[in-house]
């Protein structure tokens, strides 16, 4: 299927007395800082050796063509096309986005406030990205007095943004364009200041600027600069708009500094020193209780779950925070945002998401929550200060997302859409649930499982199985058209609700982690076997699913469990983490230390990633199907990792099962960037899930 690489020499090397082989080394462009740039700037025979495995898996999926196709089909006919999202107010305007019929990308625009008519289109994706192998719109803000709009666009993948200014009344860019950015923009009160980060030679965001309009940004201001290469830098606005946020931090520790948009020439000023384990997060009200207060979600004191206190602007730092809202063990303070009257905080309890509204003036609070047993919550906070309006979103693995108005004085809600599926559904026609999975140890691990209503739960439904599990973030239960394509031919999607996630509080992250890694894979592997020990699934036709994080899951699994798997889809897979850990040049490598370990400086580091590193554990045995899929020029995980991967299996493997890889050598980390393209590389997957599980044909 492509070479085997025995013209290149093996990398030898050695820590803590140990040494490491690696023969498929040569696959990592020693250039793929400038490949991020420009892909064509990859070397031949990488680039040889990546193209036969995508005619591989080509030829592979040539068979299945029919029934992609079909997917797609199916997958396009549940997107309302010309979709727009619910426009949100701001001072004179509305800004909303939307599609046009058979458009690739968005469309972001505005109309006058509570008008239905007058719509300006601010930026025309699917214009922006005429001619272009890649396109992804990253941060836009409109200036302060809604003349102008300041807006970032990623046209290889690789995580550049370069940012532009729209005048608003001309529809054309100002002379100002500042290249490799983050994406992150913010105005400063006057709207004569951009305040934009850069990344470090190793791709890592630490550079905070300041522009004048107009002025040649090879001027601009370096505002803040981040000392240790493990803290990423990102930018954001307290909803007082009094104060720019810049937040620092890694998976464990955080600093944010304030920036002052009334002052922009002023320095930023720090909140509260870091502190290794101490996180927080940073509001603002301008009259607390008569006090020009900052108030702040936090673990400090062993709240682990976090708690939220107040201290005063003048006096910030963590002598004089007291508490607001208490901790409460189990109950997991996601956000907050802080308005003239009230607090709103979305929260987590018992493996379920609520919106708890406290008012500021007597301290009483009050909830937003569901009945379903599983479902997906989030709020906006939208624009302004002084309001008492937000706006929430609500789903379910068989509901359609819903937006909804609330006002958080009088409890009143008001529906402002529905997600339509033009090629209809009926909610009844579905059943969700969620079932806990006891691991080896005794937890027990949530799974939400979608099914259609008259698939047999007899042991023999196919599966697909779900799982990420790594640096807290938790997967919702939320609606999601493309698995419908699974369940209506009798599949079981399920959602493994493992460790390293924050489904259970930040207790289920931290064991998930570090020296508790291997938790994610025994709780992964722990969920498929319950599903068939309950006859929910059959034992033969589970195919495993992850990315990211998830596909080092996925590699983990297989070489742990790979009789108990039909199939695994390892999306841009974090395979290789030994040798990723050991690189400190590379973007990640540094911030993930405290996820991970740091396994040059620590010998039970190093020696605990070997021990389950799929890279380092492939081995002479039988595995599952496996297709992996990766982007040429994703900065998070490289596409030597999944490349090294599979070149390894395929020379040790003892089976005949399919081992695919496909690269997008025109994408990163996120694949395809228009929307119709994203559902060709569904309809991929899902055709690989189907196939294996011997519903290839329909």
């Amino acid at each position: 299927m492509s070479t085997d690489g025995a013209s290149h020499p093996a990398l030898i090397r050695s820590f803590h007395g140990e040494t490491l082989n690696d023969p498929h080394a040569w696959l990592r462009a020693d250039n793929w800082r400038e490949v991020m740039r420009d892909p064509d700037l990859l070397a031949p025979d990488i680039r040889a050796w990546l193209e036969a495995e995508n005619a591989g898996a080509e030829a592979w999926f040539a068979p299945h063509m029919p029934l992609r196709q079909q997917l797609v089909r199916e997958m396009r006919a549940r997107i309302k096309e010309d979709d727009a999202s619910v426009p949100a107010a701001d001072g004179p305007y509305a800004y909303f986005t939307r599609f046009r019929e058979g458009g690739q990308h968005p469309l972001i625009c505005r109309r006058p406030a509570g008008a239905v008519a007058g719509e300006t289109i601010l930026l025309d994706g699917d214009a922006l990205a005429e001619g272009k192998a890649y396109f992804q719109f990253g941060d836009a803000r409109q200036s302060p007095d809604h003349s102008l709009y300041a807006w970032t666009a990623d046209e290889a993948g690789s995580e550049y943004y370069t940012l532009r200014i729209r005048d608003t009344a001309s529809g054309t860019d100002l002379a100002d364009s500042i290249a490799e950015t983050t994406g992150d923009v913010l105005w400063s009160a006057d709207g004569r200041h951009l305040y934009y980060i850069r990344r470090d030679p190793e791709h890592r965001p630490s550079f905070v600027y300041r522009h004048l309009l107009g002025a040649d940004p090879a001027t601009d201001v370096l505002i803040y600069e981040e000392p240790d290469k493990g803290f990423f830098v990102s930018l954001g606005r307290t909803q007082s708009g009094r104060f720019g946020l810049i937040s620092c931090g890694d998976h464990d520790t955080s600093e944010v500094w304030l920036i002052d948009l009334e002052a922009p020439l002023a320095a930023p000023f720090r909140v509260e020193p870091r502190e290794p384990g101490l996180r927080y997060g940073v509001e603002h009200h301008p009259a607390l209780d008569g006090v020009e207060s900052l108030i702040i979600e936090t673990n400090a004191d062993g709240a682990e779950d976090f708690k939220i206190v107040v201290a005063p602007l003048a006096t910030p730092g963590r002598a004089q925070w007291r508490d607001l809202v208490p901790y409460k063990p189990g109950r997991l303070i996601l956000s907050q945002s802080a308005f003239r009257a009230h607090l709103v905080r979305l929260e987590r309890e018992d493996g379920l998401p609520r919106i708890v509204v406290r008012a500021l003036g007597d301290g009483s609070e009050h909830s937003v929550a569901f009945a379903e047993e599983a479902y997906s919550l989030g709020f906006d906070p939208g624009y302004g200060f002084d309001k008492t309006e937000i706006r929430f979103t609500y789903s379910s693995m068989t509901t359609p997302s819903e937006v909804w108005d609330y006002d958080m004085a009088s409890r009143a809600r008001v529906l402002r859409k529905r997600q339509e599926v033009p090629s209809g559904h009926d909610p009844k026609n579905y059943v969700t649930r969620r079932v806990m999975a006891p691991a080896p140890d005794g937890e027990l691990v949530p799974v939400s499982l979608l099914f259609a209503r008259d698939t047999p739960l007899d042991g023999s439904a196919p599966c697909l199985l779900y799982g990420y599990g790594a640096y807290g973030i938790s997967i919702p239960a939320s609606f999601s058209t493309s698995r419908l394509s699974l369940v209506d031919r009798g599949f079981v999607y399920a959602i493994a609700h493992i460790r390293g996630g924050t489904e259970k509080g930040w207790r289920w992250y931290r064991e998930g982690k570090l020296t508790k890694k291997t938790n994610t894979f025994s709780d992964f592997i722990a969920a498929g076997e319950h599903l068939v020990a309950q006859n929910v699934v059959a034992r033969d036709r589970i195919i495993a699913h992850g990315g990211s994080a998830g596909g080092m899951l996925m590699g983990a699994v297989a070489n742990l469990r790979p009789e108990l798997f039909a199939g695994l889809i390892a999306e841009v897979p974090f395979v290789d983490v030994l040798n990723t850990m050991l690189d400190d040049t590379l973007p990640l490598t540094p911030p993930e230390w405290p996820e991970w370990g740091n396994p040059i400086t620590d010998w039970q580091a190093f020696d605990y990633i070997r021990s389950y590193s799929p890279y380092d554990n492939v081995a002479a045995k039988d595995y599952p199907a496996i297709f992996a899929l990766a982007g040429l020029t994703d900065p998070r995980v490289t596409y030597w990792e999944p490349a090294k991967w599979v070149a390894k299996l395929r020379g040790t493997k003892t089976d005949r099962n399919p081992l695919l890889l496909r690269t997008n050598m025109e994408a990163g980390h996120g694949g395809a960037a228009g929307r119709f393209d994203r559902l060709e590389e569904t309809a991929q997957v899902d055709a690989f899930a189907l196939a294996v599980a011997g519903k290839g044909t329909g």
